[in-house]
């Protein structure tokens, strides 16, 4: 799909597993980790973007797109999940901050994320790079198996998001 190294998660994978699984708009909250998915998704006709200013507003926002026939997906880091708390309601992909698979978290809301999904009973998928995109069609699956929300942690903010 591209020359990024087979460790990387690229913007080019996730907006290709975005768009193999229909989503026609993308509730986000603007941020520098997620910048180059940003821009590709903005230049993509199929995919309307909605900002939002608070993380919290993100699962309503979406919950009424996804009343009106739209299939919406929900795009906040990890921190803005844990202030959604009970208004989620939908399938949401998440920016894993903080977190490394080295076991040195460098950010304590590191520590929650898994927690809080677990005390919510949702489950989750952990995609680190390319290899592991197939997670995210796992987790749509899912979702729409079990009408149920799933989440997508993405662990790779530090390189594939910010070549």
């Amino acid at each position: 799909m591209n020359d990024m190294p087979a460790n990387i998660l690229s913007p080019e994978t996730v907006l290709t597993e975005i768009k193999k699984h229909g989503v026609t708009h993308v509730v986000y909250l603007p941020d520098s980790e997620t910048n180059f998915l940003y821009l590709l998704m903005k230049a993509d006709p199929a995919i309307h973007l909605v900002g939002v200013n608070r993380e919290g507003h993100a699962s309503s926002i979406a919950a009424g797109l996804w009343l009106g026939g739209a299939k919406p997906l929900i795009l906040i880091q990890n921190t803005g999940m844990l202030e959604s708390g009970d208004s989620i309601r939908g399938w949401l992909m998440v920016g894993y901050r903080g977190w490394t698979r080295h076991g040195v978290t460098t950010d304590t809301v590191a520590t929650y994320t898994e927690r809080f999904l677990m005390a919510f009973g949702i489950n989750y998928y952990l995609v680190e790079n390319d290899a592991d995109s197939s997670r995210i069609t796992v987790a749509f699956e899912e979702a729409e198996r079990t009408k149920r929300p799933v989440v997508v942690l993405v662990g790779d903010e530090y390189h594939g998001f910010n070549r």
